[in-house]
């Protein structure tokens, strides 16, 4: 049986603002699944919710077993937030070992960055620092990663990189991956999603994505 992701029931208000209340969500192990949606339409607060680290209303599941509070099993889901989560303090030999994975196996896989593995984290640059959080997360134990905005801080070498490396491991999992940097999230995607008023809509072709508001064609 494939790995199933699902999530839906989802209900979230700030105030007067709705911002999650129609939205069905599915990825399956060995898919790339792109959230596409503009500013403000509530795609980190999707994922977080997804990861349980968000309280609202939802029905998060596994191969049909409830899992609202996903990041409390390191075997379920992964999350990889906008922000850096790293302690700037750490050296690249710490964070390595806190995580129990091999430097050497990181460096082979991205020989373009020469870093010293005992440089402190806050020396190092951005995208650097983005690529590293990025393989901390993907090669976790999780059977599904979430990734909010993984192509920040980094230059188009490095985005390359990354897209090829995501896709080499769907060998082993599922990812929902939202960025507003679109084109990348298409160029590897099986899927997509816009989330526009609160619902998930699925696209089922390009032009679907200019009618729900988030692009214009003639400027993309």
């Amino acid at each position: 049986m494939i790995e199933q992701l699902e999530a839906d029931g989802i209900q979230l208000q700030f105030g007067n603002r709705i911002i999650l209340s129609d939205v069905y969500l599915s990825c399956a192990k060995g898919s790339i699944i792109g959230l596409l949606g503009r500013n403000g339409s509530g795609k980190s607060c999707l994922l977080q919710a997804i990861f349980g680290i968000l309280a609202c209303e939802k029905s998060i599941r596994i191969n049909r077993v409830s899992c609202n509070e996903a990041y409390k099993n390191p075997s379920l889901i992964s999350y990889l937030p906008q922000f850096h989560f790293i302690p700037n303090s750490l050296s690249l030999k710490d964070i390595f070992e806190v995580y129990a994975l091999d430097y050497s196996i990181f460096e082979l896989q991205f020989p373009l960055l020469q870093i010293p593995i005992n440089q402190i984290f806050r020396n190092l640059s951005g995208g650097e620092k983005r690529l590293i959080e990025i393989y901390i997360i993907v090669e976790s134990t999780a059977k599904f990663a979430l990734l909010d905005e993984p192509f920040t801080f980094l230059n188009p070498i490095q985005i390359d990189a990354i897209k090829s490396y995501i896709k080499s491991k769907t060998t082993t999992k599922g990812f929902v991956i939202s960025d507003h940097l679109y084109k990348h999230i298409l160029d590897i995607s099986d899927t997509n999603y816009v989330l526009a008023n609160g619902k998930t809509h699925l696209i089922k072709q390009f032009s679907d994505i200019e009618r729900l508001g988030y692009i214009s064609i003639e400027n993309s």
